[in-house]
């Protein structure tokens, strides 16, 4: 019998090729130099980037739930807050999907920040403002600090990030709110379809774009709290501590958790220092072994983000406190309609009942029985007649007292 040959055909050749790509980037380098990289292999990223699969993952194209997240590897940084993600390393940024509309703006504001809008521009790529905005800032990339200091490379970028995200949402919210109470004003006059229709779409805006920007805030906020995240974030200084001939950082940790095992062996050592220089021991591994990047630059950068994405949560929550207030207003009204109605209804009723009375009456006067008052004059009929509608008007009334 013949056996199959193992050779894979073409077709399935080109399905491994495509499983294995993860679309375009555009790459902005701190050397002026930017291109949009087509057809980009997910296990050159990786050897690229030293990112494991899982965050190239993540920056796939985002869900209907929103997401953010910061994270800080060996080599890389991954931003993914919402529809900005990137990949920053200590030399360039990575940026997927470059020919989306909202990414070539995030495009364009890296290459007005970070010095690489003087590149020559590749004609399938995003162009770079025309009138002047990509000119860089006074300064070197105009990111200096109060002393003179200049930022790194990777945190400038992270910068742009963090800014495109909270003016995105901050665009978002002013947009929203321009639209919003102008609607809610018209509904508190005239309640329509129309006007209810109008006021539950900007309802449902509302929580997503808070949702989104809560997840940004939550994100923000874990980082300002977990000062060893902040300090995985320094790149350039790693780099620049690893060619003087240190240990990278996961030799760091290996060590420190060696040396925390040989801690724990030594019970007379615990018993002589107690616990708090053990505690002591693990909030200065990083200091013992001489990699101590400073976090107050990195620290005093994401506290004003956090601060400006706190004002935008709070133009949202004064919003939806609007919102809320303005449905509290519209239910009262409906409540009050709907009394007067249940009270007309008991006064159609109550009248329905005496009229019914005096229908009976009526009724039991017009039977075929012979009687004296059919012989009287006429006028005893009238005086009949007003006799039983002056009863029925008279039970109305008690009815209704």
């Amino acid at each position: 019998m013949a056996m199959a040959s193992s050779t894979p055909t073409p077709r399935r050749r080109h399905t491994a090729a495509a499983a294995n790509t993860v679309g375009e980037w555009a790459a902005v380098s701190a050397a002026d130099e930017w291109r949009v990289e087509e057809e980009v292999g997910k296990h050159q990223l990786m050897r690229r980037t030293g990112l494991p699969a899982r965050d190239l993952r993540a920056l796939g194209p985002p869900l209907s739930h929103p997401s953010a997240s910061i994270l800080g590897r060996d080599r890389a940084v991954v931003v993914c807050l919402d529809r900005v993600r990137a990949v920053v390393t200590a030399s360039e940024v990575l940026v997927p999907g470059p020919r989306d509309p909202a990414v070539a703006q995030l495009v364009r504001d890296l290459l007005a920040r970070l010095g690489g809008g003087s590149a020559h521009t590749p004609t399938a790529s995003p162009a770079p403002p025309q009138d002047g905005s990509a000119t860089p800032p006074s300064g070197k990339d105009g990111q200096e600090l109060g002393g003179g200091k200049v930022l790194p490379f990777e945190l400038r970028a992270l910068e742009v990030c963090l800014e495109f995200a909270c003016k995105s949402r901050e665009q978002e919210t002013s947009t929203l709110e321009k639209e919003a109470y102008p609607a809610l004003d018209e509904l508190s006059s005239k309640i329509s379809t129309l006007n209810l229709e109008r006021v539950r779409q900007i309802k449902s805006r509302l929580v997503a774009i808070s949702g989104r920007v809560q997840k940004v805030r939550e994100e923000l906020e874990r980082l300002l709290d977990d000062d060893l995240d902040m300090a995985a974030m320094h790149l350039s200084e790693k780099l620049a501590y690893q060619a003087a001939g240190h240990s990278s950082r996961r030799d760091i940790e290996d060590e420190a958790s060696a040396s925390d095992e040989e801690r724990d062996d030594d019970d007379d050592s615990i018993e002589e220092h107690g616990g708090s220089s053990r505690d002591g021991n693990d909030h200065g591994t990083s200091s013992t072994l001489g990699f101590t990047p400073r976090i107050d630059e990195l620290e005093i950068l994401l506290e004003s983000y956090f601060v400006q994405v706190d004002g935008t949560l709070n133009k949202l929550s004064t919003l939806r406190e609007y919102v809320e207030d303005t449905e509290d207003y519209i239910n009262i009204m409906l409540d009050d309609k709907q009394n007067q109605l249940l009270q007309m209804g008991v006064m159609l009723s109550t009248g329905t009942l005496v009229i019914t009375c005096g229908i009976l009456v009526t009724g039991v006067l017009a039977m075929n029985i012979h009687i004296p008052l059919y012989k009287a004059p006429t006028i005893v009929f009238w005086q009949a007649a007003g006799g039983v509608g002056g009863g029925v008007v008279a039970l109305y009334l008690m009815a209704l007292l």
